[in-house]
């Protein structure tokens, strides 16, 4: 015994609990055979090795029952539970106020290790360094100022580019020399930096100085970043190249990664054992167990994984709700850490997160230690902070100071006491976690009175399998809803084989049966949310072609131009409302 436990690290309980759960030995069978003697020593070997390799549960940095702390005794307004008081985060590092900072840090403890990555068509990852980019941002800002530029927090730069290593170097370059950046995206569109620069680099934030800064420095991290080729359909093929340890992702991503791997396995066989080592895999993680090398990875999972490289070890979505279904589907199947997040650009992006060891899915986790959140009434919604509910309003070192030059949004944005209005309504849970339950920006009334909120509906349906985008419209001369949908060209095509249509994917836009079809998805997808009957679209209109930028219907933010979507789809808005509804 002392032996096997100096070799294998076992506690003296745990074998004595081991050897509780052995049949019990009569008295006369005592005196063993050589052969019985190797067998239980087999035994206890294998049963001490597992003892030493089973998998440990993940703990949470606080009790997953309470993540939030009500702040001066009013339950609507909360903190981080990981806080020791009231006392918000201003700076993760002691050494970092600025965004040049965070790069300085970066450099000190990476040294010459690699920075920022790009690849050309079927090759490897090229690697510049952070002493290469240090050095690089140093002599743009030089040549800067040998321009003209002035090194002074008043000095606007416009960069203006594809999202690559040379936009971030190009960045670095202005903050190493005090000039604030504006940013121009080759994707705004050239409608949007023609606004954007005669009107004053609409919507940024100043970053005048140091506080300017200060909320980048309560979340900022380094690391080395793969940028992708500059072509989306090539995305997979990077991801499997860079082999990322962190992956930030939209929604809409891991919607089709889901309904790729579902497509894959057609056969009643395939899928069945699938969704049971899904069953498995998630049975782990409500225990806290995070892992990709159980025997369900190995056997169902491995090629999954591969596809993004292998090396996953955190996801983080926002910027859009995600399916409960898809997020705990892809926790178990990709074997990592997959947080939800929640916040809006004028707070930094984030103010709420998913804690570490929460497998639960509905909520977006608890605010951060940098932020304050709290629900206020909405009356003309039904929504009171009494009950847990309202819009959320955040405060705190993170929330940016105003839009630049228009006071007028500004005061839209922030109250007298500097919380952020955020338009979006939220729902505390017991656990001190926030769930985004509705809309308050863009609701309308329909004839009979009923509110509606039409993001909310729209991010509900978006989960229907054939559903890309959708854009929901009301009336308020109307009784009932109509919408625009833009099938997903990935899965639409074989969706509608399924269910016996044949087509190309425009013609069987324009196919009255399948637009009914898609129709009863997606109302079937709506009543499992719950969404009420006069919440549900009557009649819907297939179009073939994507909302983007380029068209003018997406914001730089990937937002609906409600204004400009309604007026281009007039003639078949008014056409679904001239018949009568299904």
């Amino acid at each position: 015994m002392r032996s096997l436990r100096s070799h294998a690290g076992i506690k003296r309980s745990e074998l004595e609990d081991l050897w509780s759960l052995l049949p019990p030995v009569p008295v006369s069978s005592i005196s063993l055979s050589t052969s019985s003697l190797l067998g239980l020593g087999a035994l206890a070997s294998v049963t001490a090795y597992w003892l030493v390799t089973r998998p440990r549960p993940l703990q949470p940095p606080c009790d997953l029952q309470a993540q939030s702390v009500a702040v001066g005794g009013n339950p609507s307004c909360r903190r981080s539970a990981l806080l020791k008081d009231d006392t918000l985060l201003e700076f993760y590092y002691d050494d970092v106020r600025t965004a040049y900072d965070l790069f300085q840090r970066g450099l000190r403890i990476t040294g010459n290790g690699q920075c920022l990555g790009y690849r050309k068509p079927g090759q490897p990852y090229e690697w510049i360094s952070y002493t290469e980019v240090a050095q690089q941002a140093q002599w743009i800002g030089s040549g800067l100022l040998a321009k003209g530029c002035l090194p002074t927090p008043e000095q606007y730069i416009g960069i203006f580019g594809q999202n690559k290593p040379e936009w971030v170097i190009s960045e670095l370059a202005c903050y190493t020399y005090s000039m604030a950046v504006v940013p121009l995206y080759d994707t705004l569109g050239t409608e949007a930096m023609v606004h954007i620069i005669n009107l004053g680099k609409k919507n940024l934030k100043r970053l005048k100085s140091e506080l300017a800064h200060l909320n980048l420095s309560t979340v900022l991290v380094h690391s080395s970043v793969g940028f992708y080729q500059g072509d989306i359909t090539l995305l997979m093929d990077d991801m499997k190249t860079l082999k990322p340890t962190f992956l930030p992702v939209v929604p809409r991503l891991l919607n089709r990664i889901y309904d790729k791997i579902l497509a894959s396995t057609k056969s009643p066989l395939r899928r069945a054992l699938l969704h049971f080592a899904v069953q498995r895999k998630q049975a782990e993680l409500s225990r806290g167990i995070v892992r990709n090398n159980s025997l369900w990875d190995k056997l169902i999972f491995n090629k999954i994984q591969a596809s993004l490289g292998g090396n996953l070890r955190f996801v983080l979505t926002a910027s859009a709700p995600i399916s409960s279904t898809v997020l705990s589907f892809l926790r178990a199947t990709l074997g990592c850490l997959i947080f939800e997040g929640y916040g809006q650009t004028e707070c930094t992006s984030g103010c709420t997160f998913s804690m570490p060891g929460d497998s639960s899915t509905g909520h977006v986790g608890a605010p951060l230690p940098c932020a304050m959140v709290k629900l206020v009434d909405i009356p003309e919604m039904n929504y009171y902070a009494k009950n847990g509910e309202g819009e959320i309003c955040i405060q705190g070192p993170s929330v940016f100071r105003g839009y630049l030059k228009d006071p007028e949004r500004t005061a839209e944005a922030l109250d007298s006491e500097g919380w952020l209005h955020t338009g979006d309504v939220g729902q505390w849970l017991k656990n001190g976690s926030l769930r985004i339950i509705d809309r308050k920006k863009h609701i309308f009334k329909l004839s009979q009175g009923e509110y509606i909120a039409p993001e909310k509906i729209e991010n509900i349906y978006m989960r229907s399998t054939p559903v890309l985008q959708v854009f929901v419209h009301g009336d308020s001369l109307q009784s009932y809803l109509v919408g625009i949908v833009v099938p997903d060209p990935e899965v639409f095509v074989d969706w509608s084989k399924e269910r016996g249509f044949m087509g190309s994917y425009k013609e069987l836009c324009q196919n009255p049966d399948v637009k009914n079809a898609v129709l009863e998805d997606m109302r079937g997808v709506g009543k499992e949310a719950g969404l009420k009957s006069f919440e549900q679209v009557k009649d819907l209109h297939l179009h073939p072609e994507m909302f983007s930028i380029a068209n003018g219907l997406l914001t730089p933010t990937l937002k609906s131009r409600r204004n400009d979507i309604r007026q281009v789809f007039q003639e078949q808005l008014s056409s679904m409302y001239s018949k009568t509804p299904l």
